[in-house]
Parts: C-alpha cells; sequence; structure tokens
C-alpha cells in the first residue's frame, strides 16, 4: 500500500506570462531547472505522453506522464500512466509585469519507504527541493529575457 504525499509551491517571476509560458510549456527543457530531473522525453506517437527519469542520491525513478490539461498561460495537469505514481498542476498568474508560478505536485511513495523513512523529513527534502526548482527556472526566465 503506498501513501501520497503532496507539496505546493510558488515563486514570482519578473517576466511576461508569453516568455514564462513558453519556457514552462517545453517539458523537454525542465532538466535545466529542475534539479532532480535527468530527462524528459515527449513521445513521438503522443505529443501529451512524456517519459521522465529522475535520479537523486543514487536512486533513479522512471515514469511516463500524460497531460490532462493545457489551458494557455494558466495551466498544466498531468499524471502518471506508468512507474513512479504522481500527478499535479503547474498554474500561472499573470501580474503584468511578472507572472507566478505555482506547482503543486502529489507522489506515492511505497508501504516499505514510508516506515523507513520520517515523511515529515522526506516531505521537507522534496518541498525545499521543489523551491529551489522553482528558484532557478525564475533565474532561467531572467537569462533568457536578456537575451
Amino acid at each position: 500500500m503506498a501513501e501520497w504525499l503532496e507539496h505546493s509551491v510558488q515563486v514570482e517571476v519578473e517576466a511576461p506570462m508569453e516568455l514564462v509560458w513558453s519556457l514552462w510549456s517545453d517539458l523537454e527543457q525542465m532538466p535545466k531547472w529542475m534539479k532532480w530531473i535527468h530527462s524528459v522525453k515527449i513521445s513521438p506517437d503522443d505529443p501529451d505522453i512524456s517519459l521522465w527519469n529522475l535520479s537523486t542520491g543514487g536512486l533513479e525513478f522512471k515514469w511516463k506522464s500524460r497531460i490532462l490539461k493545457v489551458v494557455p498561460n494558466q495551466i498544466i495537469q498531468w499524471e502518471s500512466v506508468d512507474g513512479l505514481p504522481n500527478q499535479g498542476a503547474i498554474r500561472f498568474y499573470d501580474r503584468h509585469a511578472g507572472s507566478i508560478v505555482k506547482m503543486t505536485i502529489s507522489y506515492a511513495i511505497p508501504g516499505f519507504l514510508g516506515k523507513l523513512m520520517d515523511n515529515l523529513f522526506l516531505g521537507k527534502v522534496v518541498e525545499s527541493t521543489i523551491q529551489a526548482d522553482l528558484e532557478r527556472f525564475k533565474e532561467y526566465t531572467l537569462n533568457m529575457k536578456v537575451d
């Protein structure tokens, strides 16, 4: 039996929504700012399916994800369909001079792993890593804005 954990983090980016959206909606670029994501490959057969590879601390996880909902400049929602169970959404809020990016992610950890690890500690590590990823995205976006 798996236990589901959920985290939400956000960052304000001083860049127009069009730039923020165009960078984030190109899933294959995510390893540039997401520390644990090693690679993302869009399926050549279906653009709503992507193959993900996460590695951290000697552990590697792979999964296939399906885009459930896309509303340009507002939301990208997904769920895994194979491999590491996860789901979530990236929401975008236009603040005219900038944009807010909010990520909510849920993932299942195997019951035996939950018993071995303190879920509160695991949650803090994951949440701080995702927050740092969003901060890297903010810097990446600012660098793209300058170019």
